[in-house]
């Protein structure tokens, strides 16, 4: 089975252009301010992380659901890390997640398995040459935090 996922963009300045989605969403884009670029619009490097962290958020959202997790919130700050070479060329070496999760009736260990069937069946995370560090704050309403530092990646 194939599935493909449109997007069109046009040109509306030096530095900017206007995004269309298939699923109906439209926003303006632009060069990071760092390269020229205006605060304030959404940039590429924005998107990408954007793209890991939302497809983590929905997929464990969905795997939450699967495995009966009492889930009572879900947070995560996502940071794209980029390296520079030489010869002026950049890349995202890695995406850190750290999701904030708080549930009920469990100790955490179904909120870590949770978490390792959402890495593998996201499919971002999946089409991703980046590496992917997950560094849960898992807490059990009632308790204690649990897990601050146990990075999966």
């Amino acid at each position: 089975m194939t599935t493909s996922y449109k997007t069109w963009v046009k040109r509306t300045g030096k530095r900017k252009g206007y995004l269309k989605c298939g699923n109906g969403l439209e926003t303006e884009f632009g060069a990071p301010a760092g390269a020229h670029g205006k605060r304030g619009r959404l940039t590429p490097e924005d998107a990408f992380v954007a793209a890991v962290n939302t497809c983590i958020h929905m997929m464990f959202l969905w795997v939450a659901d699967r495995l009966k997790l009492d889930l009572v919130s879900y947070e995560c700050e996502a940071e794209g890390f980029v390296k520079q070479y030489l010869d002026k060329t950049e890349e995202f070496t890695h995406v850190v997640l750290r999701p904030r999760i708080t549930v009920r009736n469990d100790d955490g260990s179904r909120v870590r398995r949770a978490l390792e069937i959402t890495r593998k069946y996201s499919l971002i995370a999946a089409s991703m040459k980046s590496d992917l560090v997950i560094e849960p704050v898992i807490l059990v309403e009632g308790t204690a935090e649990l897990d601050e530092s146990a990075p999966t990646g």
